[in-house]
């Protein structure tokens, strides 16, 4: 495969095709792992991931490439072959998540700033020789309107961080993958998720282009335009799908090869069919898919349940979200077809 970051690029948003983000930290994935019953160890966490990796029709019709965490980017597989080149046999970039996490913003309550910036140079080089040929960073923009959060200094802050880590990685070969995550947990309505998210990206735009960041060697992982989830209104997808492309259309540069939606605490099915609505009333100047975790995730999981004797059941469950998603990111997905798996 070209070694370009715009090659690299247009391969992660090919058409149907999007990326599985398996880059949970051992925090994150203990608390999943708790739900169904498996302790979280360096081996469990390993044979699960396996078992997604080795899903041969998922990954290699589906699957664009996959979001790793440290530890998993160095593991190997139960029988030596390491993790990585399985991804790779499957046709699908190897990836690496960079950040350090989200930190309170000093001086600003309710506010954070994601940290992770020293030593990523030397890092970068590191993934690179391991196989990464693109890396995630995260920001967070909470939501809490009686507090005045986010701030504009919040915004500022994790932009700037978000473009110094994107000319990082640029140099180091490696396609950065830009996530602004405005959050969807609050009591906000969806025009305020719309202006804080329009905020967020013309302030991530400005700083990408001071930053010298080449647009074409991106990816923007952003979230949808969505009501918060304590506001008790639930958008249909047409609404979804209405607002998210305008404030797209309001703040992406045709540039950007690719936008690749997290799934943001979505139900699976929701993520689904807002991602589905979005590709429905294209064409647009990007290609539309998605950076699923919990919403490709949590099927695979429940059906493994960190038995052997599961692994078939799990990478049938994950082998069905990752087409349902496939659909959708082309525009074709029935809630029909839900019900006939």
């Amino acid at each position: 495969m070209s070694e370009r970051l715009e090659d690299i690029a247009a391969a992660i948003v090919a058409d149907g095709k999007g990326l599985l983000a398996a880059d949970e930290s051992s925090g994150t994935i203990k608390k999943r792992f708790d739900v169904i019953g498996v302790e979280s160890t360096a081996d469990s966490r390993r044979d699960y991931r396996e078992m997604m990796f080795r899903t041969r029709e998922a990954m290699t019709r589906y699957i664009s490439g996959v979001i790793l965490y440290d530890e998993t980017i160095r593991q190997k597989a139960a029988d030596g072959t390491p993790l990585v080149d399985i991804i790779k046999a499957a046709g699908a970039i190897p990836g690496i998540k960079v950040d350090a996490g989200a930190k309170p913003l000093a001086g600003f309550p309710g506010d954070t700033i994601t940290e992770g910036l020293d030593g990523l140079r030397e890092r970068l080089a590191d993934y690179y020789k391991l196989g990464a040929r693109f890396a995630k960073w995260r920001a967070v923009i909470d939501i809490d309107q009686a507090k005045g959060v986010p701030s504009a200094n919040s915004i500022g802050s994790n932009a700037h961080a978000l473009a110094r880590y994107a000319a990082l990685c640029q140099e180091a070969g490696i396609v950065p993958i830009v996530e602004p995550e405005v959050l969807m947990d609050g009591a906000h309505d969806i025009d305020t998720c719309y202006d804080i998210s329009k905020a967020t990206l013309i302030k991530l735009y400005d700083e990408l282009h001071a930053a010298r960041v080449v647009l074409e060697g991106t990816i923007l992982k952003p979230n949808m335009v969505l009501a918060g989830k304590k506001s008790g209104k639930v958008s249909s997808p047409e609404e979804v799908a209405e607002k998210t492309i305008r404030l797209f259309r309001e703040t992406v540069p045709a540039a950007v090869p690719g936008i690749a939606f997290l799934s943001g605490g979505q139900e699976d099915e929701e993520a689904t069919a807002n991602l589905n609505a979005i590709n429905a009333i294209g064409p647009h100047p990007w290609k539309l898919t998605f950076s699923y975790g919990r919403a490709l995730q949590a099927a695979p999981q429940k059906a493994w349940s960190g038995k052997a004797s599961n692994v078939a059941a799990g990478q049938a469950a994950f082998t069905h979200r990752a087409h349902m998603n496939h659909l959708a990111a082309l525009g074709k997905w029935k809630a029909s077809l839900e019900q006939a798996a």
